[in-house]
């Protein structure tokens, strides 16, 4: 065998290899379950505005217990976010913001937004994410 052949036989041990663990890891489906709405309603505490992806964090009050959450929540890049009318400021810690999203398949307190609206404006931004997500508007 020429070593171009031995390139080519390395190289798709390699895809068959690592292709799994890649695509895992920007799976909506293996990370958020769809069949687990959550509607959450809270206050914004930290924003991580960069790639690959844009998480906030917002305070969420347990109705039940009455205790406090700190929720991660994850939406698309900062590209497909400002696509869709998003700007770096959108969003200010101290807001309060209802997101709609699924939840995290490992119960914890994470989800991947589809919607979040601004509550002071009624201001609806589409979130970019890998799962279903809406356009942006004004909710009525």
């Amino acid at each position: 065998m020429t070593r171009k052949t031995f390139t080519k036989i390395g190289m798709f041990i390699g895809l068959v290899v690592f292709m799994p663990t890649a695509m895992s890891h920007h799976s909506f489906i293996a990370q958020y379950d769809p069949e687990q709405p959550v509607t959450l309603t809270g206050v914004v505490t930290k924003i991580d505005w960069m790639n690959p992806h844009v998480y906030f964090y917002i305070d969420v009050k347990d109705p039940t217990t009455g205790t406090i959450e700190n929720w991660g929540i994850e939406m698309g890049p900062p590209h497909m976010l400002q696509k869709r009318g998003w700007k770096r400021n959108s969003m200010q810690i101290g807001d309060v913001i209802e997101i709609e999203g699924a939840r995290a398949r490992n119960g914890s307190t994470n989800a991947n937004a589809r919607k979040v609206t601004m509550t002071a404006t009624g201001i609806v931004l589409g979130t970019a994410s890998s799962g279903q997500t809406i356009t942006s508007g004004k909710s009525d």
